[in-house]
């Protein structure tokens, strides 16, 4: 056993699980009406409410002394304080000093002014692009924004450009290109007029191999389609520290954006990263999206550890991936404003905390992190809820709404959310034999039939949920929303005693990758690899 395994806080987690499995949700609602006020939180305009999570007052103080045990107190200082908590790169993890107010210290220099002179920066480009006094080289303005990146330089721009589309600048339209497949460069620029486009590429080293594939394909399109080498310094912009590579590719370095070895890409969307963001919705919406991230950042650094959103929303999902088994995580906004949000919690919980290392180099003997998936409500409930609440394993998941819709058509938002309280309320609950006879019999079932049905309409319920309800979807609640889920994967990080920060499991890939792109060329039969992997090459090269 692992020391985090054989501790005396896990170990006090685990004996108290054996008591807890035998308690249904049910019955704890109805042995407690009072749930409801003990296990929910307030942050400003967001309630979180995991009563209908299986824990009793006894399982919060068991998982805030597994939190104390494990120094998260002091990680959580030294996160914010410029430690290089990213030991395996030797890096600071400095992403809440991109929304910062006070001066924090990396190497014992203050990046608050570099901070503030990109977001200055952007704030210099944004307008100029949105006012028409920076034009294309036909002296048209420009009416779309294209964003080439992948990964974080992709879905968190993404992400809050699609969840922010009411507050979007009228006349610019975003438009995102991160796939290798030429399938999306081709689509998205096929109906788009140079002249009028601008594209901003955006990799940190200038030499990501997806990106700068379709960097290149898009400088072609440009080229192809009326632009000119001397007009790409108009329509080029890149967010990267390579200032050698950027002006190669054509573009004026003034128009490089800068962002830091202490910004991860998961966590870079408030960075440069965000400039698809401020042209789209306006430095104004942008500089709101950083308040909303710094605000929830203030609250994880300060409040204590039984009011903290973070550290409990992190705690709960210890609760259940270590102590209940629970491999499946579901998010579920009910506002398709919210998307792309399951797809970007997806990189930021699975990229970090999927890890079998801990940061002593041991390997781990628990499970670090859930599959994190879902879609908006109410489409998921015609398409994977039959699993959520029938089905032979156990999904946990996050139900999120807004009280106040963006788009108030008719009675629409009452019945999203009449399905959010009934989605929640039916997991917990479910429906017992005796609860589906009556049913069945008031209907005029009865016999043989009555007991061939019976079975099949019964829900187990004491399915676990967590709701985040919120007033409004707007810019400052997004943002505290993101750093919250941020905050919640760094403390299940200290919990595991992993480094949430790298990434080394997509190395391997990338390195065959190349090997195999040289090999396609060849004539000869591939044998360097294993058999199947020499078959599909082999099968590929015959068929291309």
């Amino acid at each position: 056993m692992s020391a985090l395994t054989h501790s005396p806080a896990w170990l006090a987690l685990k004996a108290h699980h054996s008591v807890m499995t035998t308690q249904h949700l049910h019955q704890l609602f109805h042995d407690d009406p009072s749930r409801f006020e003990k296990f929910s939180l307030c942050f400003k305009d967001i309630l979180m409410d995991f009563s209908k999570q299986p824990v009793t007052a006894e399982t919060v103080d068991l998982l805030l002394a597994l939190a104390q045990q494990q120094q998260l107190q002091s990680w959580i200082a030294r996160m914010f304080s410029g430690d290089k908590i990213n030991a395996t790169e030797q890096r600071a993890a400095l992403h809440t000093a991109l929304r910062s107010e006070q001066p924090v210290y990396c190497d014992g220099v203050d990046v608050l002014p570099d901070v503030k002179r990109v977001l200055k920066q952007m704030e210099r480009f944004a307008i100029s692009i949105q006012s028409g006094a920076r034009r294309g080289y036909s002296g048209k303005i420009f009416t779309d924004v294209v964003n080439i990146g992948i990964g974080g330089s992709d879905l968190g721009p993404v992400m809050v450009t699609e969840a922010l589309k009411p507050y979007w600048v009228n006349g610019i339209k975003p438009h995102f290109i991160s796939n290798i497949d030429g399938a999306q460069l081709t689509d998205t620029l096929r109906h788009l007029n140079p002249e009028t486009t601008l594209i901003i590429i955006a990799s940190k080293t200038f030499t990501t191999q997806e990106t700068l594939t379709n960097a290149h394909s898009a400088r072609q399109w440009f080229l192809a389609n009326g632009g000119s080498e001397a007009a790409i310094a108009q329509h080029f912009v890149a967010v990267s520290t390579n200032r050698t590579a950027v002006t190669q590719f054509g573009i004026d370095p003034d128009n490089m954006f800068e962002f830091w070895d202490w910004v991860g890409g998961r966590y870079s969307l408030w960075s440069a990263i965000g400039l698809p963001i401020a042209l789209t919705t306006g430095m104004d919406h942008f500089y709101a999206l950083l308040a909303g991230a710094r605000g929830m950042d203030r609250h994880f650094a300060t409040a204590p550890l039984q009011q903290n959103l973070p550290v409990m929303l992190g705690l709960l999902g210890i609760w259940q991936i270590n102590f209940y088994g629970t491999a499946s995580h579901a998010v579920l906004p009910y506002d398709q404003s919210l998307h792309r949000f399951p797809a970007y919690l997806q990189q930021l919980e699975m990229e970090s905390n999927g890890k079998r290392i801990t940061r002593d180099g041991e390997t781990a003997d628990y499970a670090t992190g859930a599959v994190v998936w879902g879609e908006p409500g109410t489409n998921g409930q015609h398409a994977f809820y039959q699993l959520l609440h029938q089905g032979t394993q156990t999904v946990s998941a996050d139900f999120l709404a807004p009280c106040q819709s963006q788009y108030p058509v008719d009675d629409h938002h009452r019945m999203l959310l009449a399905n959010f309280f009934a989605q929640t309320e039916a997991l917990m609950t479910g429906k017992t034999g005796e609860e589906v006879r009556a049913e069945l019999q008031k209907q005029g079932l009865s016999g043989p039939a009555l007991e061939q049905l019976l079975p099949h309409k019964i829900f187990p319920g004491n399915r676990p949920t967590t709701s985040i309800l919120f007033k409004k979807l707007d810019p400052e609640t997004l943002g505290a929303l993101i750093a919250l889920y941020e905050h919640k994967v760094f403390v299940q990080s200290v919990i595991w005693n992993i480094n949430p920060f790298d990434q080394w499991g997509v190395e391997l890939g990338k390195q065959l990758a190349g090997k195999i792109l040289s090999e396609l060329d060849q004539t000869e039969t591939i044998t360097s690899h294993d058999a199947s992997t020499n078959g599909l090459i082999q099968y590929f090269k015959a068929h291309r």
